[in-house]
């Protein structure tokens, strides 16, 4: 009887083995899939732009150039100011809208009666409707005054109502007598809202916080609108600009002696430009996965 179990122990764990292994290999190989176009961009930015335009995109660069990157990086100071730009503009965006939007959700789900029915209208109608953009843009110009500062690259996504939704239907989930028995030891709302409803709340606070560092890392329409400074030219502005500086010099015939690399540069900057925003994005993995839930379940 126990040689009898003693195989069926270990025929199951062979098995559960087998299985593990089997699940194992099959979510690498997936994992390796969706690596691959990443890694298809980073292999055409060091290709030479002819051969990209005949042999289209390789696994391994046929004609091995970094005439992408030399290009790019023909003017490196204007690079790494940009990069101070948009790394200041992306912290700084990211953790004061955070911080505001969060307090406004649990606002929304602290607060009970018609006032919260008046001030979740009052955050739902701007979703439902905007003044356009020529309002916007004489509103942040002529009344505020922010344009040429790094303030215009920042105040307009301070806030947004679908983030300040999402967060508030996470506070709503709390449980309320955590609450109450904070009030009742002599803790007031900002106390609790720090110590209690933030720590609780870190899944959803670093998913949406994902969102909001990725809208301010990628924008570059606010410094289109409002920067004429080169000095604050964002990245993503600074890598558009040059863009469409090669563009015209591919097509105007008086510079017609000017080899631009026009494919090959376009993924040498998605490559200088997306390296940061990948590497925080899977710092935060880890919390995402318990985010992309936000709201989902009472």
């Amino acid at each position: 009887m126990a040689t009898t179990r003693h195989t069926f122990l270990g025929s199951y764990k062979l098995q559960k083995r087998t299985t593990n292994a089997l699940i194992h290999t099959i979510l690498v190989i997936i994992s390796l899939l969706m690596l691959l176009p990443f890694w298809l961009v980073i292999s055409a930015s060091f290709t030479d732009n002819q051969s990209l335009v005949i042999d289209g995109y390789q696994i391994w660069p046929f004609h091995f150039s970094t005439q992408a990157y030399s290009y790019l990086f023909m003017s490196p100071d204007s690079l790494v100011r940009a990069y101070g730009v948009t790394a200041f503009v992306t912290l700084f965006g990211t953790f004061f809208g955070l911080l505001i939007m969060a307090m406004m959700a649990y606002g929304l789900a602290r607060i009970t009666g018609s006032t919260r029915k008046a001030f979740t209208f009052f955050v739902l109608f701007p979703l439902l409707f905007s003044g356009g953009l020529i309002p916007f843009y004489l509103v942040m110009t002529k009344i505020y005054n922010i344009n040429d500062s790094l303030l215009a690259l920042i105040f307009p996504y301070l806030v947004s109502p679908w983030y300040v939704l999402l967060l508030r239907s996470f506070f709503n989930q709390l449980p309320s007598e955590i609450i109450e028995s904070a009030k009742i030891d002599g803790a007031n709302e900002l106390r609790i809202f720090f110590q209690i409803a933030v720590p609780l709340s870190t899944p959803a606070l670093a998913t949406i916080g994902l969102f909001v560092l990725l809208n301010y890392w990628n924008d570059y329409w606010l410094a289109m609108l409002f920067i004429t400074n080169h000095n604050l030219f964002p990245l993503q502005y600074l890598l558009f600009q040059m863009l469409q500086n090669a563009e015209i010099m591919n097509k105007s015939p008086q510079v017609e002696h000017v080899a631009v690399p026009g494919q090959t540069l376009r993924m040498a900057m998605a490559v200088v430009a997306a390296g940061p925003a990948i590497f925080v994005s899977l710092g935060l993995g880890r919390y995402f996965v318990r985010g992309i839930t936000l709201g989902a379940l009472k």
